[in-house]
């Protein structure tokens, strides 16, 4: 298992010393999930945190007419976990979905929950990539959902090509929280 571009996230948001890097890296294991494989499911207990070394996931619940409501996407090099239901303890509201071909690091919510009491270095690790990830850049966000309308939403989705290349039309009305008609009335009104 090829770990160079996991420990350079992990190190990237707070340095591990050699001991806390051999103690992650032992409950760690690459694996591999086709196009449309549930990674978690939706009232199902999180028992694993991600890092995408290939691939794109999604992360939806349901409503309650059976619509999928796209939250986030997770391009490679990004964690992945239902941070929420670990911390809580509770089963997860949401489904993580491989949207392509995906390899993934994974490890176990307990066993790294372990590690996080045991290494000082991990645990502060853990604080600066959720302050950064579920803090930082979730706060324009959530001010962009009450704020801004959907064609707003949509163009700053667009800026970011790499991921709106990947999604699939009815995945980005979800995410913008449209309809598919909705969407293409968007689209026709700034090809103009």
């Amino acid at each position: 298992m090829n770990n160079t571009e996991f420990l350079q996230q992990v190190n990237q948001y707070y340095p591990l010393s050699e001991e806390s890097t051999r103690a992650l890296l032992s409950i760690c294991t690459e694996e591999k999930y086709r196009k449309n494989d549930l990674l978690l499911e939706s009232g199902s207990t999180a028992r694993y945190y991600y890092f995408i070394k290939s691939g794109l996931l999604g992360y939806y619940t349901i409503d309650k007419e059976g619509n999928s409501i796209y939250k986030m996407f997770f391009e490679e090099k990004s964690f992945v976990a239902s941070t929420a239901a670990i911390i809580k303890n509770e089963p997860s509201d949401f489904n993580i979905i491989a949207l392509e071909d995906c390899s993934v690091i994974q490890y176990p919510v307990k066993a790294y929950r372990e590690l996080l009491e045991k290494h000082h270095d991990l645990a502060l690790f853990q604080i600066h990539y959720l302050e950064e990830n579920w803090v930082v850049k979730k706060e324009p966000l959530e001010v962009s959902l009450k704020f801004e309308n959907a064609k707003q939403r949509y163009l700053l989705l667009l800026e970011n090509q790499s991921l709106y290349r990947r999604l699939k039309q009815h995945h980005i009305a979800s995410y913008l929280g449209i309809t598919p008609t909705q969407l293409s009335r968007i689209k026709k009104e700034i090809n103009r």
